[in-house]
């Protein structure tokens, strides 16, 4: 039954990366979610600070609100001081990060509170942290619902908003020029970014969910030119990731999370390589055909 939980989780969160990881392969943005998993030091900080707890959601908040911030930074970077998208991240999350080192072996140099101990997750944990009622039934891992709630979540922000993010994603001129505020949905996008990678950590881990970003997203901008297509690859691509992961781990008796994020990548490197549309094979095949 733990490993049915386990990839479970794993899809869940997977399917959830993906679909915002298409918008942000397109946006040329693809690196937020690691900015994010780096500049949320400070909110842990700060809220243990406020509350004087360790909690778990405490901790959540906190860390939600600075990655939605951190995004306000990066925008602010790129628009403002017209710096490159790439240099804006790089920019923000050492900066946060630095601040988020200071403010801990300043105020909180004698308690364990880093991000390791109270945010990132490990996978192979999620069958321990149960819902439990108060009559004593065990409802399933707590990481099963916090994660289905995101995906319903994010299915449900994309089926809403999918006429805006496909406009001001492909042609941002274009959706200014018919009222659509290119800066709102790009906040709301990278909002949700946000509360997505952070909920995520804590069951699966940083490493995994920066990976689940990144690489379906980019397999299936590979496999595919049409955009619902690539939604529905950069889920499938997460899907199958997750179930060979687990099993390679189990197998080789390894990191769960490294395992599902390296079978991420040898998917994309096949795609590179055997993408009918844009591997370099069928590339070659039909030069030489010409």
């Amino acid at each position: 039954m733990n490993d049915i939980y386990i990839i479970t989780t794993a899809i869940l969160v997977s399917c959830s990366c993906a679909l915002l990881g298409c918008f942000l392969i397109l946006r040329k943005m693809a690196m937020v979610g690691d900015a994010i998993s780096h500049a949320v030091l400070p909110g842990i900080v700060i809220a243990f600070l406020l509350s004087g707890s360790r909690d778990s959601l405490t901790m959540l908040i906190g860390a939600g609100l600075l990655g939605v911030l951190t995004t306000f930074f990066i925008e602010f970077f790129h628009k403002k001081a017209r710096l490159q998208t790439d240099a804006s991240i790089g920019v923000t999350f050492t900066w946060l990060f630095a601040v988020g080192v200071i403010l801990i072996s300043v105020f909180a140099g004698k308690v364990d509170l880093d991000q390791d101990c109270v945010l990132y997750g490990e996978i192979a944990y999620v069958p321990l942290d149960t819902i439990i009622t108060s009559s004593g039934m065990v409802l399933g891992p707590k990481a099963i619902y916090v994660s289905g709630f995101i995906l319903l979540l994010i299915i449900a922000f994309i089926a809403f908003a999918y006429k805006e993010l496909f406009l001001t994603t492909f042609d941002p001129a274009f959706a200014g020029a018919i009222g659509i505020s290119t800066t709102l949905w790009h906040y709301v996008l990278m909002g949700a970014v946000s509360v997505t990678t952070v909920a995520s950590f804590e069951s699966v881990g940083a490493i995994l969910v920066v990976a689940l970003l990144i690489a379906p997203a980019a397999t299936a901008f590979l496999l595919t030119d049409n955009f619902k297509w690539m939604l529905v690859l950069a889920c499938l691509t997460g899907i199958i990731a997750s179930i060979a992961g687990y099993y390679l781990a189990v197998w080789l008796d390894g990191s769960i999370a490294g395992a599902i994020a390296s079978i991420t990548g040898v998917i994309f490197l096949i795609a590179v390589f055997f993408s009918p549309l844009h591997g370099i094979a069928f590339r070659k095949v039909r030069a030489s055909a010409h």
